[in-house]
């Protein structure tokens, strides 16, 4: 039994979901942050980190307790993303694309595929990815799904998949001939099918930032898909409709990042004492809390425009832009050390700015850097 499960016993729900943050604080205090540079560029540290979050049911955060999971409320998961960026960028970049497949299966109407993965996902003994942003480019679909007996043939390439070595399965996104979509599970390995369909997988990219997490390119080729694998079936377009509606909820992770942009600031005005470093920490300190207050009430609103929504986000992405650039000012010199934690929130910082990146996304963080 996990220490979290141990912590819930005669618990309230709101016990529950305090028990979900505090014991995640305390591990990612303890057993991340000291490591947080190295889990950046070493995927066998970035592993152990995982591991941790599994062996304390963490990444069944949002799994329905009538499968064995934790399903924690909407608040406490967004608060615990913020969380695990404000420690570290690579695992909470690496443990969100599992949550978002798991969320994808949780809410799949093929109920035989959930009972075939949500038990082990539960058990920490299967850990999913995600392998459909292509379905955002405009053009000829990067990836195919032609429909035939028993299944589908995809082929194409999906330019993006983060997690190799740590995903068992992950959540493909193809385009059917009239333009409908779908979802499906697919396994993260190389693989050559007795009919002769294959799916092969590039060598890690080399990143400026998370190079840990494994991010690579995956190639199919006449490769056949049973339709039992399928999570879901979208109309054509509809991924754009539901990048409207999350718009805002990838903030928490933006978040994090600037709170550990100023976790290193303030650090900094403890040994350099300085006035004006705390003068500019209390500053944009005010100003994050600002923003989360903003954010932290929009996400109970039902009935929030897109247009509100996107300015929150922006303007996250923009405090956390200042706040890592900050970290980096009043490190000075030794922020160019390539294992200082600036330099790597620094970096962070860009990921999180073009994470579930929409033309919407870009043209309004350029629109507020530039006029604003």
């Amino acid at each position: 039994m996990s220490l979290l499960k141990e912590t819930q016993k005669d618990s309230s729900i709101e016990n529950i979901d305090n028990n979900i943050l505090a014991i995640t604080e305390s591990y990612l205090k303890e057993f991340v942050a000291p490591v947080a540079s190295e889990i950046d560029q070493s995927s066998e540290a970035l592993n152990e980190a995982l591991q941790g979050l599994i062996k304390r049911s963490l990444l069944s955060i949002k799994v329905p307790k009538a499968w064995g999971g934790l399903e924690a409320d909407t608040e406490t998961f967004y608060h615990f993303q913020q969380l695990i960026s404000q420690y570290s960028g690579a695992l909470a970049f690496l443990q969100v694309q599992h949550q978002g497949a798991v969320a994808s299966i949780v809410y799949s109407n093929n109920e035989v595929l959930k009972e075939q993965y949500l038990s082990k996902i539960v058990e920490g003994k299967l850990l999913c990815g995600l392998g459909f942003s292509q379905l955002r480019r405009k053009g000829k679909p990067m990836i195919t799904a032609t429909p035939m007996n028993g299944g589908y043939e995809i082929n194409g390439t999906v330019p993006w998949i983060t997690g190799f070595g740590f995903f068992d399965a992950f959540l493909l996104g193809a385009s059917l001939p009239d333009g409908q979509t779908i979802r499906a599970m697919v396994p993260f390995q190389n693989s050559h099918q007795d009919a002769g369909g294959e799916f092969l997988v590039s060598e890690p990219m080399k990143l400026g930032a998370m190079q840990s997490t494994n991010t690579v390119t995956g190639t199919f080729k006449n490769w056949f898909l049973p339709s039992e694998n399928v999570v879901s079936m979208a109309k054509e377009g509809a991924i754009h409709e539901n990048d409207k509606k999350i718009v805002l909820f990838p903030s928490f992770l933006v978040l994090g990042c600037a709170k550990a942009g100023l976790d290193i600031v303030k650090k900094v005005a403890q040994t350099k004492q300085l006035d004006f470093i705390n003068e500019g920490f209390n500053h944009l300190n005010e100003e994050l809390n600002y923003c989360q207050e903003k954010i932290q009430t929009a996400i109970t609103i039902n009935s929030r425009s897109f247009e509100d929504d996107l300015k929150l986000r922006v303007w996250a992405i923009n405090l956390a832009q200042r706040c890592a650039n900050a970290a980096v000012i009043v490190s000075s010199g030794a922020a160019n050390y390539y294992n200082h934690a600036a330099q790597r929130v620094y970096k962070e910082a860009l990921v999180f700015t073009v994470f579930g990146q929409t033309t919407d996304i870009m043209k309004a963080t350029l629109e507020q850097m530039v006029y604003n």
